[in-house]
């Protein structure tokens, strides 16, 4: 039997990570789009979803990831004021 202590994560920090991929996949997604070439300019290129919106929300998605990864399950904190 598989004894939960030798997970390095609890399913919370699964869950934040899955969260916060989809998340940083979504900023990526904003980011795309149409670009310009040598016979026609777009000027969608410069629109603030692009350049400011997707971005920050990227940075959102990894900072949440990171936040997933140092996250100590509350049993975890309990067991060490146990101690």
């Amino acid at each position: 039997m598989i004894d939960k202590r030798d997970f390095a994560f609890g399913r919370m920090n699964f869950i934040l990570l899955a969260v916060g991929m989809i998340v940083v996949i979504i900023g990526f997604v904003l980011m795309s789009g149409g670009s310009s070439s040598e016979e026609a300019y777009n000027p969608d290129i410069f629109s603030t979803r692009r350049i400011v919106v997707a971005p920050v929300v990227c940075l959102i998605g990894f900072v949440s990831m990171v936040y997933a990864v140092v996250h100590k399950p509350k049993d975890e904190i309990q067991k060490e004021v146990e101690e």
